[in-house]
């Protein structure tokens, strides 16, 4: 069957949704912030009266005041360059709480974001692009906080401060100094009106980078085995010439920003000197004006710096929070509780005309009626691409129907609310995972009231003898670095899970498919026992599963074809009692 679903892009937020959670962000510590705004202020200020002082000092030197007079100028321009210094130290501790506090909270709220987007979702999702989101966005972002917002604040008041001193120094050395930022104005303009889709292409083209290189190392063996090499190759280098082009965009446009910048600086600097030196010598203004004038144009030059090249690093944090604001949109708003219990009621589970497509492709799903009873155990079985897996999702409500309905006590199942949902029905599949921490952290997802009694009792529900090897039995440290469990034993963690979970039904997609054949078969054996009078669907291509099974139901090219005991259907002579025959080399 064709309809496998394609890798998907997460949504990108757009420029609202940015400014609210830049908003968010900072609304958590006003306090900091106000704070911060502060020492920024009273550290200006302090900067800004050095050059008036030096400025006095010539005048003074020159009208041949005394030396006392002097020396008490200096050391008040002294006095203000150590406050200077004090002030903008803790300023910057403050931008720094401030931005670290802003990242932890985006962190918590990515992964929560993250984990509340539907099975499906993330199943589609591009791996690349969700993996880049996670760490380069958030990377940028973080430092961006820590450094390029603080750093922003602080330079737009030095310059408003130093504006304001220069004009009420003397007005005309005021227009010298304000005559660069007409110039930094156009460029500015110039680069944001372009920036944003740029660097977002180049985000986005980091993705495709990091998606095709991961593929091409988890499928290597495959790509060997089908002397697709070259292919491959080609595709890798499309892929890192495209990431080089989006790349040289962006470098085009800070080469543009930073020499537009640089003569920016210089033009204020010299048209002050210039108007100062002229000026003294018409005797409009005395020396230690002109030298004040032309010390804050070269002060201006700085925070004007820092403001314009930390727009450029902005402007990335930018893209790269939209992306990380746009997993958030891609988020399934969770319906209301319906008050499921999880109790039966005796009506189980009703597929009726039940179809589904990925994507709009053609149906995976034609017409399913199915219902399975409340304790009963319903074994799957049919050819690859049957159907069976999509069938098994739409039953735990991982995955709405196109058309059609499927419901539990009289309940659509995909319209369930999450918690209520899972209470009720539960999904495992061979895809499993390993979390860091003990085996009883792992455990204790499932229950967290479970005691290591009901751990270990579940662990060998499954088979799972092994725990009686390990150096430190449940409290063993597992993942990198620690130890490691093979295929198999995780997946046997992962069916522990579910008899601790204790769901009212469990829908079990090639649940045992990593464990050896004799292993699987214990394990399953374990498993009916432990889940006796719950509603089990299991989804198999071993037959023996089908053996066990209170009835089978076949698939065949997205419908059910016989439903049936497995006596019945092998005495019956249709498609099972061909796999029957098949399974047993008959």
């Amino acid at each position: 069957m064709s309809g496998e679903p394609r890798s998907e892009r997460l949504p990108i937020a757009g420029p609202a949704a940015v400014r609210r959670a830049l908003l968010d962000l900072v609304r958590g510590d006003v306090h900091v912030l106000a704070a911060m705004l502060a020492l920024t202020a009273a550290a200006a200020l302090a900067a800004a009266a050095m050059p008036r002082l030096l400025g006095m000092i010539v005048d003074d030197f020159q009208e041949g005041a005394g030396a006392s007079r002097i020396d008490l100028l200096a050391t008040v321009a002294i006095g203000f360059g150590i406050a200077h210094l004090l002030l903008t130290r803790f300023a910057g501790l403050a931008g720094s709480r401030l931005g670290e506090r802003a990242l932890y909270r985006l962190r918590g709220g990515f992964v929560a974001r993250a984990l509340a987007l539907p099975t499906h979702v993330v199943e589609r999702a591009d791996a690349g692009d969700l993996t880049t989101r996670n760490s380069t966005d958030i990377a940028l972002v973080g430092q961006a906080l820590r450094e390029a917002a603080p750093d922003f604040f602080v330079a737009t008041i030095r310059i408003g401060v130093l504006l304001a001193a220069v004009l009420l120094l003397d007005p005309l050395l005021g227009l010298c100094v304000l005559c660069g930022l007409p110039l930094h104005w156009v460029v500015t303009r110039w680069y944001l009106r372009r920036a944003p889709g740029d660097y977002l292409a180049e985000r986005a083209a980091a993705s495709e980078v990091s998606e095709v290189l991961s593929a091409g190392v988890e499928g290597a063996k495959t790509i060997e085995a089908l002397r697709m090499q070259e292919q491959r190759m080609d595709l890798v280098a499309r892929t890192i010439a495209a990431s080089h082009r989006a790349r040289r965009r962006t470098l085009f446009l800070r080469t543009v920003l930073f020499v537009v910048v640089d003569v920016g600086h210089a033009l204020p600097v010299a048209t002050t000197l210039l108007l100062g030196g002229y000026l003294y010598s018409a005797g409009g203004i005395g020396l230690g004006t002109a030298v004040a004038g032309s010390l804050y144009a070269w002060q201006l030059a700085d925070p004007v710096d820092q403001v314009l090249m930390r727009v450029e690093q902005v402007q990335s944090s930018l893209a790269s929070l939209a992306r990380i604001e746009g997993v958030g949109e891609a988020a399934v708003p969770e319906p209301a509780s319906t008050g499921l219990d999880g109790a039966p009621d005796g009506k189980g589970f009703v597929a009726a005309g039940v179809h589904y497509a990925y994507d709009g492709g053609p149906d995976v799903l034609g017409g399913v009626d199915l219902t399975v009873r409340p304790g009963e155990w319903l074994a799957i079985v049919g050819p690859s691409g049957a159907g069976k897996s999509t069938l098994g999702k739409l039953l735990a409500g991982l995955e709405a129907p196109t058309k059609g309905t499927i419901t539990v006590q009289g309940r659509q199942v995909s319209a369930l609310p999450a918690h209520e949902r899972r209470r009720y029905v539960l999904m495992v599949t061979q895809e499993h995972h390993v979390f860091l921490g003990t085996v009883r952290d792992n455990l204790a997802m499932a229950d967290p009231d479970a005691g290591d009694d009901a751990m270990l009792a579940a662990l060998a529900a499954v088979d799972a003898h092994w725990i009686g090897d390990l150096p430190h039995g449940l409290a063993t440290e597992l993942g990198a670095g620690a130890t490691h469990l093979d295929p198999g034993q995780a997946q046997q963690l992962a069916l522990a899970r579910v008899v601790l979970a204790d769901p009212q039904t469990v829908v079990l997609d090639e649940a045992t498919a990593l464990l050896d054949p004799v292993t699987a078969r214990r394990a399953e054996r374990s498993m009916a026992a432990v889940l006796q009078g719950r509603t089990v669907v299991a989804i198999a291509h071993r037959l023996h599963t089908a053996h066990d099974a209170d009835r089978v139901a076949i698939m065949e090219r997205g419908r059910i074809v016989e439903i049936g005991e497995h006596h019945a259907l092998v005495a019956a002579g249709g498609p099972y009692a061909g796999l029957w025959r098949s399974w047993h080399g008959a």
